[in-house]
């Protein structure tokens, strides 16, 4: 089966979005791919274990998903629309088609194309997942919520971290903090190392006046190997507006040093803490 959700790129909640795709259980890699796609197929239908139509498309729909990551949008398009030429009740296809669309800012045909895979499998926590972003950048906020809250439902769904977070980052956006905090703190507690749950945690905790308690998870985030230009600007203000100084003078080093030319530094220089 494979399962494609929406991953944020940047960690400010209105940042833009990119795709993560993370493909399990696609038949061979891309180079095998791509010489079975072209008449080399080695499996038949009762030996491979699905029917040949279906295994094609799912070589092509691994191409797809693998160009996808490479950046390569046009490609990977072709590649998906081959997969449903070959079979078009394929609901995988369709879910990344859609997934392609929204990266490529198209938001309508992205809806069009995630509805035609819901329909083909409504049960698909992946689906609602990415469905639900969809419409949080609508300004859908009441359809994106209850779409997490069905993708979360379903008790075998594995990536209830990730829902979470889009569900906090879509209260945040919908100016609702404090359900946005109850969101992201239940995927903290799930996934405590992940750093864009640790830096939207602090966020919306400093978007609420609690400087202490976003200290904290700011920290943890830049002690670590992810810190990047938006947490250690985060801490800066955080640390400014609980008087802490000399920490702040530190995350503002590491801003000039690793991150000259980041606009988060440019601010820094300029003591633009309230923008």
């Amino acid at each position: 089966m494979a399962k494609w959700r929406i991953n944020h790129g940047g960690w400010q909640a209105m940042a833009a979005i990119g795709i993560a795709v993370v493909v399990s259980g696609l038949a061979g890699c891309a180079h095998q791919g791509a010489s079975d796609a072209n008449g080399a197929v080695a499996e038949s239908a009762s030996g491979g274990g699905e029917a040949d139509v279906r295994r094609r498309a799912r070589i092509r729909l691994e191409l797809a998903a693998n160009y996808l990551q490479m950046g390569q949008t046009t490609v990977a398009m072709e590649e998906v629309r081959q997969a449903i030429t070959t079979d078009p009740t394929y609901a995988d296809a369709y879910h990344l088609r859609g997934l392609i669309y929204m990266n490529m800012g198209d938001l309508a045909l992205a809806e069009d194309s995630l509805k035609r895979a819901q329909g083909m499998k409504p049960s698909d926590p992946d689906i609602m997942h990415n469905y639900g972003w969809l419409q949080c950048q609508r300004q859908q906020y009441d359809v994106a919520n209850q779409m997490f809250e069905r993708a979360l439902a379903v008790p075998s769904y594995k990536a209830r971290s990730k829902t979470l977070m889009s569900q906090g980052l879509c209260y945040q956006r919908a100016g609702r903090l404090a359900e946005a905090e109850q969101a992201l703190k239940q995927a903290y507690e799930i996934d405590a190392g992940n750093p864009a749950v640790g830096y939207h945690l602090a966020a919306v905790l400093f978007a609420r006046g609690e400087a202490k308690r976003a200290q904290f998870y700011v920290r943890r985030v830049n002690n670590g190997e992810y810190a990047n230009a938006e947490s250690l600007w985060l801490g800066v203000k955080i640390e400014r507006v609980l008087k802490e100084f000399v920490a702040m003078r530190q995350l503002g080093d590491q801003l000039r040093k690793r991150f000259p030319n980041a606009k988060e530094t440019l601010a820094f220089e300029r003591g633009a803490f309230d923008e």
